[in-house]
């Protein structure tokens, strides 16, 4: 179950005609469930095993000894309901993913058994548990009697169950877990440390894909790829044999190597999305383990202009809603966009997911607007009190910078420059 439902109706009827945004929820909007297809290639051959949408299919017809669930925050209570109802008729049901990590007693009230943490290490026992009758309501990547995975034991994903059709990218995993440990960050740390999947591993993953699909446009389904610059290049020099476009997520340290960037830009990199967070300095203190962020914040410009020499766009996050932002923040973020000149950027609120740091921050202080707000968790929506504004100044504010940012004025100058960026490669 996936995609963002904002629920700020006003920013929803935004989202349908501003350009910009438009074009990028239709990005956003296709992509299939790597947990899924992942649990799937570790699935015993005994098994038939089907992929499904929830958004394309009603509830899943009878016969099945199992339907696996995933998840994240934003659409956890439309799960949380299939489950129900599934389990109400006779099916069994388990649930998995990132919202259910960080809270298993909860899933566990709609669940036959939930899966916490890394699928790949547990999925293997639940299955041998349900075929002897004796499933237990939890299995726990954590617990100590778990099987211990390794990433070069990882399952090929079973992309075969897709029709490519459907889709505009494809999801592909190369690491797991990021080691900046920033407050807000609800991704895959949460489940992993910081791990690199074999280069060998990602080749036969990559192959897997191709099968399907002869030129993929592919997402790097991970936190910070090129975090490790060595391995960093490996990848990139395997991505290049393929006819591939890709793009992923990563910090703003990859501009440091040379070396690397000019495989990026011979790989099919078509974007780098790198979280800046915010367009001012003092903002970002704390917000990661390192301080690395805030303590680098005045060589954002030039960094961008590095990567973007490549012919490789940078997205440039920023997030609104820091205890150090006040109204001024977004006339500040709309200025710095404009100079550091990148080539496409996103906006979001910040968001306190369940299991991150800044949940049990804003908890403690008594700023959530409400115990159980998943719902709400879509990005876009605002769930606590900020500190230096009010709520309502923060989501009018929210929308106006998304007027400024996704209108065509704007979207088309970030055109502009990303084509000024790609005739600059070619003349490289």
């Amino acid at each position: 179950m996936s995609g963002v439902r904002v629920r700020d109706q006003e920013l929803l009827r935004l989202g349908m005609t501003l350009p910009g945004f438009v074009e990028r929820s239709r990005v956003i909007a296709s992509l299939p469930s790597l947990g899924l297809l992942t649990i799937a290639g570790c699935t015993p051959a005994n098994w038939d095993v089907v992929y499904r949408e929830v958004d394309e299919a009603p509830v899943v017809e009878d016969g099945y000894d199992l339907v696996a669930i995933s998840s994240l925050s934003a659409r956890v209570l439309e799960a949380y309901d299939l489950a129900d109802r599934l389990r109400a008729g006779g099916t069994k049901v388990v649930l998995g993913g990132l919202h259910v990590s960080a809270l298993p007693q909860e899933a566990m009230a709609h669940a036959d058994a939930v899966v916490q943490g890394e699928g790949e290490a547990v999925w293997p026992a639940l299955l041998c548990d349900l075929e002897e009758g004796r499933l237990r309501p939890l299995y726990s990547s954590f617990d100590p009697s778990a099987r211990a995975f390794r990433m070069e034991d990882a399952p090929v994903p079973r992309y075969d169950l897709l029709d490519p059709s459907k889709y505009n990218r494809l999801p592909l995993q190369t690491t797991r877990g990021c080691p900046l440990d920033c407050s807000f960050c609800a991704a895959s740390r949460l489940i992993s440390p910081y791990r690199r999947k074999p280069i060998e591993q990602v080749r036969r993953e990559l192959e897997a894909i191709l099968a399907i699909w002869p030129r993929p446009f592919l997402e790097l389904a991970d936190d910070n790829t090129f975090v490790d610059k060595r391995w960093g290049r490996e990848l990139a020099r395997v991505l290049s044999e393929y006819p591939i476009r890709w793009f992923t997520e990563t910090d703003l340290s990859v501009a440091d190597d040379e070396e690397l960037l000019d495989l990026l830009a011979g790989s099919g990199c078509a974007q780098l999305l790198i979280g800046l967070e915010s367009a001012r300095r003092e903002a970002l203190r704390g917000v990661d383990g390192r301080d690395w962020k805030h303590s680098h914040w005045e060589e954002y410009a030039e960094r961008i202009r590095r990567i973007q020499s490549r012919g490789i766009s940078v997205n440039g996050c920023f997030v609104l809603g820091f205890d150090g932002d006040d109204v001024g923040v977004f006339d500040r973020t709309l200025d710095f966009v404009r100079e550091i000149g990148l080539a496409e950027v996103q906006i979001t609120v910040l968001t306190p997911f369940p299991g991150t740091a800044l949940h049990e921050q804003l908890e403690r202080e008594g700023r959530l607007l409400s115990p159980v707000y998943w719902d709400r968790c879509t990005l876009f929506d605002v769930t606590f009190r900020p500190a230096g504004m009010g709520v309502d100044e923060l989501e009018k504010g929210f929308r106006g910078l998304m007027v400024d940012l996704y209108g065509a004025e704007e979207a088309g100058r970030r055109k502009r420059l990303f084509r000024a960026c790609v005739r600059a490669a070619r003349r490289r």
